[in-house]
């Protein structure tokens, strides 16, 4: 029985965001004796290694000018994003952040509207879908408790988002190149660690490997490394390259809701009758979104 492709690649969207909405377990316990820099570093460092040791042969481009694309690629997804939306930790709530980072979705939908005309068509569901899931998102990181704004944290956080729309596009880009994505993303990978290296410099950055002595420690970074990063950039790609950068950046909305579930799960965090709602109004805005559900059919009947 063969596979659709479009279902193969709606299939790796949902399987990397099931695993990168865990993540922040790992992190948290990471940060008791890491800095966000160092856990950054060592996760991506450790997923080069993994996905050279999956497929060494080297990437041969046929045309220079698309190492740029691999170069911004890696400055915009691997290292500014996640550098912006730690140092937006720093300024800002974390649940600001959660939210603000959703947005992320309609930031892609917009620049592949501006800059890949006639790639993904924007339909009125994609922002009925953008504005349900919003709303369950905003019910699931506040859970009734008051907004606080933080300006500037705020604006990292937007920029993150913007930043990662940006990296979708360019994924995109690359995936009509026509290279195997584990070929291109361990490029990317070389790229984000280069950019990386200057922040090394800025932050409180040590590279004692005594640390990962501890099981904890070691399972953890093992998991964001081989996990969150090198399986689960390749399934991201590919799934970018299946069914393209909007449908697939429109999963991101589930994944406050992965980090619900996981925290009651995991952490035996209470769930209260607001996050069910929140819960409920994000897989509707996602489905929504998908065009899995039908607004016109619905409000005729």
């Amino acid at each position: 029985m063969t596979v659709d492709p479009a279902m193969k690649g709606h299939g790796a969207a949902l399987f990397t965001i099931l695993v990168w909405g865990t993540t922040f377990i790992s992190t948290k316990i990471l940060l008791t004796d890491f800095t966000p820099i160092e856990i950054l570093f060592f996760r991506f460092l450790l997923g080069l290694a993994a996905l050279i040791l999956v497929y060494p042969r080297r990437l041969r481009l046929t045309e220079r000018k698309q190492e740029v694309t691999f170069a911004l690629a890696g400055l915009c997804g691997v290292c500014l994003y996640y550098l912006l939306e730690n140092i937006a930790l720093t300024y800002t709530m974390a649940s600001n952040v959660g939210v603000i980072l959703s947005v992320a979705p309609f930031f892609t939908g917009i620049l592949t509207h501006l800059f890949m005309k006639g790639e993904e068509k924007l339909k009125t569901s994609f922002f009925i879908g953008f504005a349900a899931a919003m709303a369950g998102i905003c019910l699931i990181s506040f859970n009734g408790s008051a907004l606080k704004l933080n300006p500037m944290g705020d604006l990292l956080a937007v920029t993150a988002a913007l930043v990662w729309a940006f990296y979708s596009l360019l994924t995109k880009k690359i995936s009509s190149y026509g290279y195997p994505t584990v070929q291109t993303t361990r490029r990317t990978f070389i790229y984000g660690l280069l950019f990386m290296v200057p922040a090394l410099l800025l932050f409180d950055f040590h590279g004692e490997l005594s640390r990962l002595a501890s099981p904890v420690y070691l399972f953890n970074i093992l998991f964001l490394g081989l996990g969150a990063s090198a399986v689960c950039f390749v399934t991201w790609n590919f799934a970018v390259k299946t069914v393209g950068a909007v449908k697939t950046s429109i999963y991101i909305y589930i994944c406050p809701v992965i980090t619900v579930v996981t925290s009651v799960v995991v952490l035996h965090e209470k769930i209260t009758g607001l996050m069910i709602l929140g819960i409920l109004l994000t897989l509707a805005g996602l489905l929504i979104s998908e065009g899995r559900i039908d607004i016109k059919k619905h409000s005729a009947r």
